[in-house]
């Protein structure tokens, strides 16, 4: 059996996105979100949640550790590591939770990359990216033979966007752009 998990981070009150990422993958086993919501996570069924520097529930922890077939997955939003050697501080904190894989946000910077053995996932930003990209979120799949396949999807490539120059024609303004 494989397995879906859709990640977001950064939303910064952008949070129609998250339901309509629900909305497009139905079949997901999980959402999960690595902090700066800025929105009650009540409002999101379905969702977890780890609480970054400008979220305010108290409730919200701060990191997570997950298990998801035969992986186990360490969640933070990143912002009480170090900013230099972020990465690295980053695999050392998933090895130490017995975890193969790192997922966390703060930096709106989307990434994948493997870091000491740890596969790291950074989806980005859904509203401010801080890399020249458009706005993002990410989609991780577990295969049965213990693979995992890992993307950053770009607003462009949404699959519930409508294109740009739709936007454009359904405004009525489009002369502005």
């Amino acid at each position: 059996m494989s397995a879906e998990i859709i990640i977001a981070s950064d939303s910064h009150g952008r949070s129609d996105v998250l339901h309509q990422l629900q909305k497009a993958y139905p079949e997901a086993d999980l959402f999960l979100h690595c902090g700066d919501l800025e929105d009650s996570p009540t409002k999101f069924p379905g969702w977890v949640f780890v609480r970054g520097n400008n979220d305010w529930e108290p409730d919200m922890p701060e990191d997570r550790v997950l298990k998801i077939m035969n992986h186990k997955i360490y969640v933070c939003h990143s912002h009480r590591l170090p900013y230099r050697d972020k990465d690295k501080a980053l695999a050392v904190r998933a090895l130490e939770n017995g975890c193969d894989i790192a997922i966390y946000g703060h930096t709106h910077v989307s990434k994948i990359e493997r870091v000491n053995g740890v596969l790291e996932i950074n989806p980005g930003s859904l509203l401010f990216p801080r890399d020249g990209n458009p706005p993002s979120y990410a989609r991780l799949i577990f295969h049965d033979d213990g693979q995992t396949e890992a993307e950053i999807i770009f607003e462009p490539d949404w699959p519930f966007q409508e294109s740009r120059e739709d936007k454009k024609k359904n405004r009525g303004w489009n002369w502005f752009w």
